[in-house]
């Protein structure tokens, strides 16, 4: 898994850093990242894939709503270091959750509908502390053959979304036509992006 391979890259060997997830589901990684001493916040519509990750990861936690979002809530581990909003990521609360030092953006950017594209990266680069790592994953293939999602990001949109805040280093390119074998298209690799301050 790429972000194994580049985690130390990542975290730089910082301690106690906030990590946020977008789109979070119930990825592995929060528990990865929390077990090594960072605070994990998620943001994820499905109030299912959320009561599936405490239960898959064994943690026990607590769920409150979030005033200023009616029907929102929050999850929180009962170690404290894992909160999980459970609403749309255009929709939450950005003062509530404060500013971050990394972002993990694997199957978010990707999964955003093309149009709200703007807004989305508008938002990720609003969380960002100064010094902050920014990592994300995309994925290209032959948007003709193919219409997603995971949805086409072209390096040049990259660059447009996030170019004039960040400094953008592709670290990996793989191939990773396994995944989308049904896809109908010819190849499909994914990029790994770390976005730096400018």
């Amino acid at each position: 898994m790429l972000l194994k391979k580049h985690l130390d890259n990542f975290l730089k060997g910082e301690s106690g850093l906030r990590v946020f997830f977008p789109l979070c589901g119930k990825a592995v990684e929060m528990k990865w990242f929390a077990d090594l001493g960072h605070s994990v916040i998620g943001v994820e519509i499905s109030e299912l894939g959320i009561r599936e990750f405490f239960m898959e990861q064994n943690l026990s936690y607590s769920e409150e709503p979030i005033t200023e979002l009616p029907g929102a809530k929050v999850f929180k581990s009962s170690s404290g270091n894992i909160s999980l909003y459970c609403c749309s990521i255009f929709d939450l609360p950005r003062a509530n959750i404060g500013k971050f030092d990394r972002i993990w953006d694997r199957g978010a950017l990707v999964a955003v509908n093309p149009s709200d594209r703007g807004r989305y990266t508008d938002i990720m680069l609003s969380l960002l502390r100064k010094g902050f790592l920014y990592l994300v994953s995309i994925f290209s293939y032959d948007p003709t053959k193919f219409e997603g999602p995971p949805f086409y990001v072209p390096d040049s949109e990259v660059q447009t979304l996030f170019g004039t805040k960040c400094n953008i280093h592709c670290l990996e390119k793989v191939d990773a036509i396994e995944k989308r074998k049904n896809a109908g298209t010819d190849y499909f690799f994914e990029k790994l992006y770390l976005l730096t301050e400018r």
